[in-house]
Order: C-alpha cells, then sequence, then structure tokens
C-alpha cells in the first residue's frame, strides 16, 4: 500500500477562513497555516503522513480481508491481510520551495488463513486444486516526492475536507501500466497490471493543530480491486481480487501486533527503520519483486 496524493480540485476544501495553528516547517516556532491555501495543504500532509521532523520515523498499520470476485460464482473470503508501513520524511534535495518534502518508506503485507489468523506459507488455490508457495508483499523502498507547484509553476491544490472537529481526504488511484511479469508485446495481446487504489485518511482537527505535535494522529482505509497475484498461478482466468482494510498511525514501532514484529524479526529485520533519506532506488511493487523471485530461481 502506498500514501501517495496526486493533483486535486480545490472543491472539498474547508470552510471559510479555517485557519490551524501548526508548527512551522523547519524553525522551531508556531504559525498559522491556512488549509485553503496549497502551501497549507502541503504542510497538513505532511504533519499526517509523516512528521513535521525532519528523519522522524513513523509507522502506519492496517488490517482486513481479501476476497475473490468471479462472475458466475459467489464472491469468497481468501486471506485474511495485515500490513504496515515504516517512513520518514525530510527535505526535497532538488526543492525550489520550503514546504517541497520527501518520504521514504518500505512496507510489508502479510496474508493469513482466513480461519485461524495464522500467517500462511502455503496456500491450496481452490479453482486448481494445486498448493503454492505465499509470497508475502515486502516492497523496498517506496519512496514519493511532494511538491508545492507543478512544472509550470502553479501551485498544486489537494482536498481536504473539513467539517466541525473532524478533517478526512479521499483518495481513488486507478492504475493501468505494463505488468512487470508480461513480455514486450502487451499492447497487442494484453496483460497490463490493472488495478485501482483507494485511500481514506481521517482524524480529528484538534489534533492535527496541536502546536506540540510534530505528527498527526491519523487513521486510515486502504481498499484495492486488482489481478490474481502472481504467486496464485491463476494464468489468465477470468476474476478478480478485492481488499478492504482499515488501520491507523501508531505512536511507534512497538506498538506493531505480535505477529508482525515476529515476522519482521525472523524474515524481514530492515524493515525496523525506514530507508535512508537519500535513498535513490527505484520503487517496489509486488509484481516486481516477485519478478525478481523468478529470475533468482525461486519458487519454481
Amino acid at each position: 500500500m502506498v500514501f501517495n496524493l496526486p493533483k486535486f480540485s480545490a472543491a472539498l476544501l474547508s470552510p471559510l477562513s479555517l485557519v490551524l495553528l501548526l508548527v512551522g516547517m523547519g524553525e522551531n516556532k508556531v504559525e498559522a497555516l491556512e488549509l485553503r491555501e496549497p502551501a497549507g495543504q502541503l504542510q497538513a500532509l505532511r504533519k499526517i503522513f509523516c512528521s513535521t521532523e525532519d528523519g522522524q520515523p513513523i509507522t502506519y498499520w492496517w488490517e482486513g480481508k481479501t476476497y475473490s470476485r468471479i462472475p458466475g460464482e459467489p464472491d469468497r473470503l481468501l486471506f485474511l491481510v495485515e500490513g504496515m508501513n515504516i517512513r520518514q520524511c525530510g527535505p526535497l534535495a532538488d526543492g525550489n520551495d520550503d514546504e517541497d518534502f520527501r518520504m521514504v518508506s518500505r512496507e510489508i503485507l502479510l496474508y493469513k488463513d482466513p480461519v485461524t489468523g495464522e500467517v500462511l506459507r502455503q496456500w491450496e488455490n481452490p479453482w486448481t486444486g494445486k498448493t503454492v508457495e505465499v509470497f508475502h508483499v515486502a516492497n523496498d523502498p517506496v519512496n514519493f516526492s511532494y511538491r508545492l507547484k507543478d512544472n509550470d509553476g502553479s501551485p498544486i491544490a489537494r482536498d481536504i475536507t473539513v467539517r466541525g472537529n473532524q478533517w478526512w481526504i479521499n483518495v481513488t488511484v486507478p492504475l493501468f501500466y505494463p505488468n512487470p511479469l508480461g513480455g514486450e508485446f502487451q499492447r497487442y495481446v494484453g496483460g497490463t497490471y490493472h488495478a485501482t487504489e483507494m485511500f481514506n485518511f481521517f482524524g480529528s482537527v484538534d489534533e492535527l493543530s496541536n502546536p506540540r505535535q510534530t505528527s498527526a494522529p491519523a487513521s486510515i482505509g486502504w481498499a484495492r480491486l486488482s489481478n490474481w497475484l502472481p504467486w496464485m498461478e491463476m494464468g489468465n482466468r477470468v476474476g478478480l481480487l478485492y481488499f478492504h482494510t482499515a488501520g491507523r498511525k501508531l505512536a511507534s514501532f512497538d506498538d506493531l501486533s505480535v505477529v508482525m514484529k515476529t515476522e519482521i524479526a525472523n524474515n524481514f529485520p530492515e524493515y525496523v527503520k525506514p530507508p535512508s533519506l537519500s535513498d535513490q532506488r527505484p520503487n517496489e511493487t509486488s509484481w516486481s519483486s516477485f519478478r525478481q523471485l523468478l529470475e533468482s530461481g525461486g519458487n519454481q
């Protein structure tokens, strides 16, 4: 899961004259932040996504369920899922404005037995009858840059809705791009990765406006429609998956579940901290990392 906000219109912004008091970006002082203005919106996003303190590790966590959908048959609950993302933010090296920032992160999504809740190592595919190895999501890195202005120099408006003491952000991200597991002719024969990511972030205006807090508490919702996972070995069978989850920003890494912390200790030890702020590696996805596994001779 990726917390990246594209550009938005200003149609759902807060009521007139809404001003929050936030810690000044890069300065140890309190200054007025106007959510109707792009600079204020961007600074609020940094406080929601990460922290106004450079290099402060922040952990998000979520859990939910994954279902199948195939025409002509009832949907099936296939997995329970549990995810985490650990990140930090800092100045954008090539940024033109003080508000520009960069987020670096790595994330995990575990697939669990829908009855016992145990982390799956193998899974019996109910359609093929084949038992396959489960490939959990472990994407490193997942990095994004956030800028105050577009390439043409115009400020970028982002939607932050406020009603009373509640703020929220709704994000829908349609995805359609060449599948890393496909060949060079997907334009002609199909095989592109087709998915939709849907995010909700929400929290208290009072907490967001607290000048003593460098990071604002936030709850999240994440849903996804996508192709079959590659390790399921479903080939070109008709159907899709949908994920429905909810979670929150944690006070610290230690607040993760015992299950997640055990998996990290045993299999993903580098996930106890985010990547370096200077990390320049290309972003990883579950599809590109699965291709690396296949090319290394794994999952054969």
